[in-house]
């Protein structure tokens, strides 16, 4: 799903449409698809009889897996944009931090979420409070805490290569102008960077997209609940109803932020 959405996104992008040519390609894509489904057109087709049963339960998982997607691309967000700027400032904090999230990004996601159940469920056992806030080792949890950690890679890898590529003559400038190394961060190095970090953003929440498929092993839920639910019943159907919508929102995903990157680097230039 990942590779495929990614696929999609930089086949428009070669065909040399422009942002807004490929939002609008989007959005009529999209209208394409929702009129004959609003219509009725489709309605004898098994998939959609299979969502016509299962339609309260397609909504609650789809809210989940939006939910499970951008709330861990966000968390991360906002622990690996310090993290990369760290990278890229100080080279101790990189020699030690990159190695271990690359190792991170090799362990195989039904491996990880099984090694965030145990702790997890340690933690929930004798810490009522985190019981009490839903913290257990099968569910929301230790999905949320997997993608997290997925996301800390490529998110602090796009920062600190973002930052790195800040041409040295404009950070002079805004030294001349003098501006304080937090200004010069803020108003110059990340807007510059702004490219390269939304491009690592678009790779993550593909991902994170796909990824929350599998969650729905360890109870998080999504579409991947019934991916599952149909593997186990030989339901093709039914893998479909949880298949199709997870490849659109990669795809969606996928396409909304490459155009926001172009746009991006066309307001850097």
């Amino acid at each position: 799903l990942f590779a495929w959405a990614v696929l999609v996104a930089d086949a428009l992008a070669r065909l040399a449409f422009g942002p807004w040519r490929r939002l609008v390609a989007l959005v009529v894509a999209i209208a394409a698809i929702s009129v004959p489904l609003a219509s009725g057109w489709w309605d004898g087709l098994s998939v959609m009889r299979e969502y016509a049963v299962r339609s309260d339960d397609f909504w609650r998982e789809a809210i989940r897996h939006i939910a499970l997607a951008g709330g861990s691309v966000a968390a991360a967000l906002v622990a690996g944009l310090p993290l990369g700027i760290a990278c890229a400032r100080i080279a101790p904090v990189r020699t030690i931090v990159m190695p271990v999230l690359n190792i991170v990004q090799t362990i195989p996601s039904i491996a990880m979420y099984g090694l965030m159940m145990a702790p997890l469920g340690l933690l929930a056992a004798h810490v009522p409070l985190a019981a009490a806030l839903g913290i257990r080792g099968i569910g929301v949890a230790p999905a949320v805490l997997a993608l997290f950690l997925y996301s800390l890679l490529p998110i602090a890898s796009s920062v600190a290569v973002g930052l790195e590529q800040v041409p040295s003559h404009v950070t002079e400038a805004a030294r001349a102008m003098g501006m304080t190394r937090v200004q010069r961060l803020l108003r110059v190095d990340l807007v510059l960077a702004l490219p390269v970090i939304l491009s690592g953003v678009r790779i993550v929440l593909v991902q994170n997209i796909g990824l929350t498929a599998v969650a729905a092993l360890i109870g998080g839920g999504g579409f991947g609940t019934f991916i599952f639910q149909g593997i186990g019943q030989s339901a093709a159907d039914l893998v479909l109803l949880g298949a199709i919508p997870t490849i659109a929102l990669a795809l969606t995903a996928a396409v909304v932020f490459e155009a926001a990157t172009t746009l991006a680097k066309g307001r850097t230039a």
